[in-house]
């Protein structure tokens, strides 16, 4: 069975990139367009995985990833970062919440794949945290 993605940005064609290129991959890839969305979609998909934006309405990245970390149920799913915030503070304050990959934008969508299989295989091999990453 595919694993499920949430790829989540307020920006539609950055989504859609992200969507069509882990398709293509083969994973199964559902979407949100803001944080209060993407916690709805957390609790009615249940993903593998997500792919986060920082800078959404309603709510942010970094509050999302701090609900999901709150909540037992939900503070294992590996979180990659997918943001225009590149500041050393910003990629701090992810690390500080439990992102386990934090990839600026612009952004090549192989590096986001190379991630995905990576923390995917990490979790397979020892069931740790996927490893933690920063690219940017």
């Amino acid at each position: 069975m595919a694993k499920k993605i949430l790829a989540v940005d307020d920006e539609r064609h950055i989504v859609r990139l992200v969507q069509v290129n882990l398709e293509r991959q083969g994973y199964e890839v559902v979407t949100a367009f803001d944080g209060k969305e993407a916690l709805e979609k957390v609790q009615s998909e249940q993903p593998d995985l997500i792919v986060l934006d920082v800078m959404m309405p309603y709510m942010d990245g970094f509050e999302v990833l701090q609900n999901l970390k709150r909540d037992p149920s939900t503070r294992d799913i590996p979180v990659i970062m997918l943001t225009a915030k590149a500041q050393d503070a910003d990629v701090f304050r992810g690390w500080q919440s439990g992102v386990d990959c934090y990839l600026t934008k612009p952004f090549n969508p192989m590096e986001l794949i190379a991630f995905v299989k990576r923390i995917f295989k990490s979790l397979e091999d020892d069931g740790g945290d996927g490893g933690r990453y920063t690219i940017g």
